[in-house]
């Protein structure tokens, strides 16, 4: 048939050109490989690698006001005689073994002498009067912390489990002080019990104390895969699929203006094929370009960068309504342009910012209260409609989320493909 013959020809010419091949597949491949190595060192299976911080400890702790913890409130059911042997305690524990490595050290010096000599990253001295200091409510207990400068991640650690288990701990002294307010003066000797009492409870409501530095990672409102990368390249690649598409399209719909300068169409239209059978097969053509494109890159995802797009009979249909939608889009606005002159704008200007607020809800995928508003924004632009069916289906979204986008689409499609061919049938009538 004459419109397929049309077609194949346009489509041999579309797939000849070197910069064709590089906008349809080298651009949307090489911006997602460079995002693929930019975050391929921080992302490993959905973790953040943190290597073990060394920590040095001098316990110096002579104790204080005598008390004994209960063993199931410590981690590890050890025996804790003093406040410094529970702030070890604390950090040799198994909930901490991933984090930090522990060793102690006989002496201030020798602890801080460790860290000079890089053989530790932080020292903690735990002071003589420690305990003492913590159950006086009129004193203030200190724990020296002494790090390397050159190091921030690691320390900071440190010093937040510090700060949260003597926050919590710090209320002994409040406990202490309504003890005294309360208490007949016969009844002091049992402030012990009380800092006792106070200890264990405290420890008995932070079953996990060393879990203050777990990483703790909310669930996703919808399945998905569990690899952070992924999580990264998957929306920037389906991004640059719909964004390259869009000019696919244009491009390969322009070769009709062109046509029509080097006086090649006018000429067809003087032979015995019908001028609907012509313009028909042009337009078949643009449609193949943009299907072959889309196609190419949804196979080149996964087998170069492991991107999981989702189920066929859902992947399948949004494929089919970024085909429609580009390719009729690029009939559209080439059939509003006088000549190839124009070209300029409307790759420079129209399908640039056309296509970068298309793909705005991407760029807000990590902030939820901007997520909203971009992805309402993103959907005054055709883009923003391929874009927004290929999250859902990235994000495992419900069938008939996808039907409803992907009849949108078709509706958008529809619309520019009437337009499109009502403007060239009466532009060659």
């Amino acid at each position: 048939m004459k419109i397929f013959d049309i077609a194949l020809r346009d489509l041999r010419r579309s797939f000849r050109s070197a910069f064709a091949l590089v906008f349809m597949f080298g651009i949307p491949l090489l911006v997602t490989g460079m995002f693929y190595f930019m975050f391929g060192n921080t992302a490993n299976n959905g973790e953040f690698n943190l290597p073990k911080t060394k920590v040095i400890v001098a316990n110096l702790d002579a104790g204080g006001p005598k008390f004994q913890t209960s063993t199931k409130s410590i981690p590890g059911s050890a025996n804790a005689r003093t406040m410094g042997e529970l702030v070890v305690i604390i950090l040799q524990s198994e909930e901490m073994a991933e984090l930090i490595a522990v060793t102690l050290a006989p002496s201030a010096e020798a602890a801080r002498a460790a860290v000079d000599g890089q053989s530790a990253q932080v020292a903690i001295v735990i002071p003589a009067d420690f305990s003492k200091k913590f159950a006086d409510p009129d004193a203030q207990a200190v724990v020296e912390f002494y790090q390397d400068p050159t190091l921030t991640i690691g320390p900071g650690i440190i010093r937040s489990l510090l700060n949260r288990f003597l926050d919590g701990m710090a209320g002994v002294k409040i406990a202490v002080n309504i003890f005294l307010d309360e208490a007949a003066a016969e009844d002091y000797g049992l402030i012990n019990q009380v800092i006792q009492q106070y200890v264990d409870i405290s420890l008995a409501q932070n079953e996990d104390v060393a879990g203050a530095l777990t990483e703790t990672r909310p669930p996703t409102a919808k399945p998905q895969n569990d690899n952070a990368l992924l999580q990264i390249i998957t929306p920037i690649m389906g991004g640059m699929m719909v964004f390259y598409a869009f000019f696919t399209g244009a491009s390969a719909a322009q070769s009709i203006l062109k046509e029509e300068e080097e006086r090649t169409l006018p000429r067809l239209f003087t032979t015995p094929t019908p001028q609907a059978v012509i313009l028909g097969g042009k337009f078949l053509a643009v449609f193949l370009t943009v299907l072959v494109q889309v196609i190419t890159l949804l196979i080149a995802g996964p087998l170069i960068f492991g991107i999981e797009w989702g189920a066929p009979q859902a992947i399948g249909p949004v494929a089919l309504g970024i085909v429609l939608i580009a390719a009729s889009f690029g009939i559209c606005v080439n059939s509003l342009m006088k000549n190839t002159k124009q070209s300029g704008v409307l790759f420079g200007g129209v399908l640039t910012m056309t296509g970068m607020l298309g793909m705005i809800s991407i760029f807000a995928l990590n902030s939820p209260g901007a997520a909203v508003l971009s992805e309402t924004a993103s959907l005054l632009v055709p883009q923003g409609w391929a874009v927004r069916g290929l999250m859902q289906v990235i994000q495992r979204a419900r069938l008939e989320e996808l039907w409803l986008t992907t009849l949108a689409m078709l509706g958008w499609s529809a619309a520019f493909f009437v337009v499109g061919v009502w403007r060239f049938n009466k532009r060659y009538a």
